[in-house]
């Protein structure tokens, strides 16, 4: 047998003794007797003098009352340890004057044992109650503190709420957020019809009356019953700060809730989504690319949640989710290659009306190859878990194709809405994104309707920013509230709208969580994967993720040697790419023109000579200079190639969407700028109404 085994059969054998540890009234009590035994029978043996036991214990017992005068013990404890010092310091002197091995010293040792055991063991109590008491002292000044504290808050916003609402509330309790950024107030409404509305719509003029922060609130919700209303009081500024998304990547669940950010309190704000689709809105720099990603981690994390992502962008909100685990730039913990953090990715129309088709498909099928397990629960929605996953179906900018006139963006908005209409029960719901809330993207019924999760970042953006329409309703919200990247208002059908920051998820964190969930990702049911066909099973053929893989060098293009392995490159930026319809017009338009009328110089070249060689042509210099976006060159090339019949607003939105990303409120934008500056012309009125350019305008 080895050492190492020897020891640890000699550590695993007997009791364990620890040296270390204090004496408590037994051990204490049989270490005293049995020191003494041996003091006077060694004494006795020796004829040692009798005195210094006695000088000992003397000493002892003053050394310990020293020491417990030191450490404020009580009187008690201290008589108790001085008198054992001293009886037992007497018996050693008595034994070793009549000898410690007869029976009356031996009877005599016993008796004074369990006497100091008693002692001592009372000693102990004593002294643990008295803590105790010391404790509930402290405890009950903390509270009269605190209950100090909380009656001056109350007595001092019943006075501001009787002084801006006009209503006297009485104060039932005041909760101290554990966060230290603020407290709710829970109050009793007068008797008389006063609701907590009334209060709600007081929230600006009662955050300045009280003096809060910039970014700071107090706002009113409906409390336990509806003559109760709470009120929470922001005091520190939360959504001033950025915060990184949480590092612990534990596993979530759609039926619990799926954290998208977090209140003014700290606290996290949850989406269900069992049965609730999203809209989340929020115009360009507000952060909503950001919060994208922070849904899709939420979803990534959950374990009984399939993600699919439509984003006709160039794929680019589902990008960083899927090409490390496609280049098999990560791995996990135990070095095995990952699944994409997202289930299914399409960056282009025919992919995504594919992945559409498929989520009806899957919707219809759940409800006929599920009806035994619906009876067996005895439910009429599909019981979602890790083996019958729900899919999340995430849009980009999924409320503009829902608001678009174009032919083939109506298709893909036909089978989004009837994915939203059929799916709910069969677990596919959907998260849509919009670049405003305003009346197209809020106007359909089906979105207003189910969509009751709902997130508006605002970044301080006025423009195309209706809170009333986003959260109907709500009172008291206002878009200055809320002027940090990231931030905004969200409202749930558990959670009245208010405000939230969503948290700052960097690309590394991103990379973290696709090899943290990898193992966590359920797989399609058989009966939700036969329905989706090869469509689905083949999503991630090599021909069909081509244009994800397409790499080019990073800075210099020409040079071979520079090229970056993994590196994506954005067909938009692409000098090879195949020319747009917009562009080609564009340049037919120029060629046109410069071949019938020839081409004025361009005022703003610095080219020398008096230039009396040059024909005398048609300025151009309107396509220049001020309109120096190549958006709005492209929108004025498009207004003078309609000739006299001219365009709208609409059809030049649409025709520059898919390069420039154009909207209709930027075309009008433009139009409006050109009218003033003499460059269009107006023909018409209402839905009739079209623009020319002023050189085909001066023809009529």
């Amino acid at each position: 047998m080895s050492s190492t085994a020897t020891a640890k059969k000699n550590v695993s054998s007997g009791p364990v003794l620890d040296w270390a540890a204090g004496h408590g009234p037994v051990t204490g009590a049989l270490s005293a007797t049995t020191g003494a035994f041996a003091i006077a029978t060694t004494g006795a043996a020796t004829a040692m003098p009798p005195g210094w036991a006695l000088a000992v214990g003397a000493a002892g017992a003053l050394g310990h009352t020293v020491v417990g005068l030191r450490v404020r013990n009580a009187g008690r404890t201290l008589a108790t340890r001085a008198a054992s010092w001293l009886v037992g310091a007497g018996w050693t002197t008595w034994a070793m004057t009549n000898g410690p091995l007869t029976w009356a010293a031996l009877g005599s040792l016993a008796t004074m044992g369990v006497g100091i055991g008693a002692a001592a063991r009372s000693a102990a109590l004593f002294e643990e109650a008295r803590e105790e008491e010391a404790i509930a002292v402290e405890q009950r000044q903390i509270a009269a503190e605190l209950s100090a504290e909380r009656r001056a808050i109350a007595a001092e916003w019943v006075d501001r709420i009787q002084r801006v609402c006009s209503i006297t509330v009485r104060v039932l309790g005041v909760e101290m957020w554990e966060t230290g950024a603020g407290f709710s107030i829970d109050a009793e409404l007068p008797a008389g019809g006063a609701t907590w509305n009334k209060i709600a719509g007081e929230s600006p003029r009662l955050s300045a009356d009280a003096r809060l922060p910039h970014g700071c609130t107090a706002t009113a919700s409906p409390g336990i019953d509806q003559g109760r209303v709470i009120i929470d009081v922001t005091t520190v500024n939360v959504l001033e700060q950025e915060r990184t998304y949480p590092s612990n990547y534990g596993t979530l669940s759609l039926l619990t809730g799926i954290p998208w950010g977090y209140r003014t309190n700290a606290e996290n704000i949850l989406a269900y989504l069992r049965e609730q689709c999203a809209l989340v809105v929020g115009p360009t720099g507000s952060g909503k690319t950001n919060m994208v990603h922070t849904i899709l981690a939420g979803f990534a994390r959950a374990e009984d949640v399939l993600t699919w992502v439509i984003d006709l962008n160039a794929g680019s909100a589902g990008l960083p989710w899927v090409l490390p685990a496609l280049n098999g730039s990560i791995e996990t913990s135990e070095g095995k290659p990952v699944r994409p953090g997202v289930d299914w990715l399409a960056g282009t129309y025919d992919e995504a009306l594919t992945m559409l088709d498929a989520a009806v498909r899957v919707a219809k099928q759940r409800k006929m190859g599920y009806q035994d397990l619906l009876s067996k629960a005895n439910t009429d929605l599909l019981p979602i878990s890790p083996r019958i996953p729900q899919i999340m179906l995430v849009i980009d900018e999924g409320a503009e194709i829902l608001a678009a006139s174009d032919r083939a963006m109506r298709k893909l908005a036909e089978k989004i809405l009837e994915v939203i209409r059929i799916a709910r029960a069969m677990g596919v719901r959907t998260v849509l994104t919009a670049l405003g809330a305003t009346g197209t993207v809020l106007g359909n019924l089906m979105i207003r309707r189910e969509a009751k999760v709902r997130v508006a970042l605002t970044g301080g953006e006025t423009e195309g920013m209706d809170l009333g329409k986003m959260f109907p309703g709500s009172r008291g919200l206002r878009v200055d509230q809320a002027p940090f990247k990231g931030a905004g208002f969200m409202g749930t059908p558990e959670s009245p709208a208010a405000l939230f920051k969503a948290w700052r998820i960097l690309p590394n964190q991103i990379r973290e969580i696709i090899a943290a969930t990898s193992d966590r990702h359920p797989t399609l049911d058989a009966v939700s994967a036969k329905a989706a066909g090869p469509a689905y099973a083949r999503r991630w053929d090599a021909q069909r993720t081509a244009w994800m893989r397409d790499q080019v060098a990073t800075d210099d293009a020409g040079d071979a040697s520079l090229a970056v392995p993994g590196t994506l490159r954005l067909s938009a930026l692409s000098s090879a790419q195949p020319e747009s319809a917009e562009e080609e017009l564009t340049r037919r338009f120029r060629e046109e023109i410069d071949a019938q009328f020839g081409t004025a110089p361009d005022p703003n070249t610095t080219d020398e000579g008096d230039g009396s060689d040059r024909p005398a042509g048609l300025n151009l210099s309107a396509l220049r200079g001020e309109q120096d976006s190549p958006a709005q060159q492209a929108a004025l090339a498009l207004l003078l190639a309609a000739g006299r019949e001219g365009t709208g607003a609409s059809a030049i939105a649409r025709a520059l969407a898919d390069q420039y990303g154009t909207t209709r409120q930027t075309v009008v934008g433009w139009l409006k700028t050109w009218m003033r500056d003499g460059t269009a012309a107006r023909v018409g009125e209402g839905t009739k109404a079209r623009y020319v350019h002023r050189s085909h305008a001066s023809d009529d």
